[in-house]
């Protein structure tokens, strides 16, 4: 079966085709600029790519040029829509409702609606994505694959606030954590990669946004994202944790309205932020190897926040058997996880030095002695969007 991924934003549509008898990606892409005349998809066919420009000004007018690029004649790798088994659509936000990937019907939709407040950039972008393919191939089954569902299964007393248990009750006010489908699929690939089960693991999704999960087998037990994405560890440019006050103090002395100061802490803070320099980690640890204060205050900043987090669910998890890096940052930056794993080794941690240095391959980086394991396996959201799919449509 040939299953059509789909993460919608709100201005962006990427996909991808994946035939699940190979695992195969065949074609994939991503519309920029959705709701303008300026819109122009990247389309990649293997090696190949095309750059087309194509006005769409919403989902539906995406979609729809998305399917003619795969059922393109000259270049196409279908032949029609009854080639696309089904649609998998990635959500952020399913609220306490929705603690697994689900079929779409008219139910699922109210409730994604519903949890627009607790995701209003993302949730929306979601239901016109579905929308638009309900309409654009009314017969083929959907999917909808949430961010937050694996970490349903973390306890009470990991996702409250410690503030009145009524703003829990009447606002839903909690820790649902993010990066989900990631944590899951590097988790679940943990085990098939070195043939072993693992009962206490610490996944770090390391990217631009970036979270950390406490895993005991199997399943969520807490994560550092929290209400919002922008909690937890320090990020490229978001601030994760803080002293609450620091934002009232920010809004009352610089006479920020509430919409301004959390774009401050989302879009101008990070690692971002302390250094001044960039919001490409790439371009901070170019500095960093030169000497750059500011560039090694960040760098530092960062790398023993991830650390804190690490021994901090060590002690929740009981223990901890192996540490796994992936993103984008987690899977490509060495000299990163070098630092994170070396603020560690009161706990027995040492990793290869020549083993990790690497980029984007899944492999273990942890030396002989180390008494707690240490792997590098790429995440693919994607493929576990299909792999949830094509289960829940067979």
């Amino acid at each position: 079966m040939k299953i059509l991924v789909l993460n919608s934003g709100s201005s962006s549509l990427k996909y991808q085709l994946i035939d699940m008898e190979q695992e195969k990606v065949i074609a994939k892409g991503n519309y920029e600029r959705v709701g303008t005349k300026e819109a122009f998809l990247t389309h990649k066919i293997g090696e190949d790519k095309k750059v087309l420009n194509h006005p769409a000004m919403n989902h539906e007018e995406a979609i729809a040029f998305v399917i003619e690029q795969l059922t393109n004649k000259e270049y196409g790798v279908i032949q029609n829509l009854s080639d696309i088994g089904a649609v998998g659509h990635r959500v952020l936000h399913g609220g306490e409702k929705l603690s697994g990937s689900v079929l779409i019907n008219e139910e699922v939709i109210s409730i994604i609606e519903e949890c627009i407040p607790l995701g209003p950039l993302h949730n929306p972008p979601a239901l016109s994505g579905i929308r638009a393919c309900q309409k654009l191939m009314p017969n083929v089954k959907m999917v909808a694959v949430f961010d937050t569902a694996f970490h349903q299964t973390i306890p009470e007393e990991n996702y409250l606030y410690p503030i009145p248990y009524e703003y829990y009750t009447k606002h839903k006010i909690r820790k649902y954590g993010f990066h989900g489908t990631s944590h899951r699929y590097v988790s679940m690939r943990l085990e098939e990669f070195t043939g072993k089960k693992f009962s206490k693991v610490v996944t770090c999704h390391l990217g631009q946004g970036a979270s950390l999960c406490a895993i005991k087998d199997g399943k969520s037990i807490d994560t550092s994202m929290g209400l919002t994405p922008t909690a937890g560890i320090v990020m490229c440019a978001r601030s994760g944790d803080l002293d609450p006050s620091v934002v009232t103090y920010m809004m009352d002395t610089e006479n920020l309205t509430t919409k301004q100061v959390i774009d401050i802490l989302n879009k101008e803070s990070g690692v971002y932020g302390m250094s001044g320099i960039s919001k490409d980690f790439r371009d901070i640890e170019d500095e960093y190897q030169k000497g750059n204060k500011k560039a090694i205050l960040a760098a530092t900043r960062y790398d023993s926040t991830i650390a804190q987090y690490i021994a901090r669910y060590a002690v929740e998890l009981g223990g901890l058997d192996a540490i796994v890096f992936t993103g984008g940052v987690g899977e490509n930056q060495f000299h990163t996880r070098e630092r994170i794993c070396n603020n560690l080794k009161f706990m027995g941690l040492e990793i290869d030095k020549e083993a990790n240095m690497v980029r984007g391959e899944e492999k273990e980086i942890s030396s002989a002695n180390s008494k707690i394991k240490v792997y590098i396996i790429p995440t693919d959201e994607e493929m576990m969007i299909a792999k949830d799919t094509l289960s829940l449509v067979k």
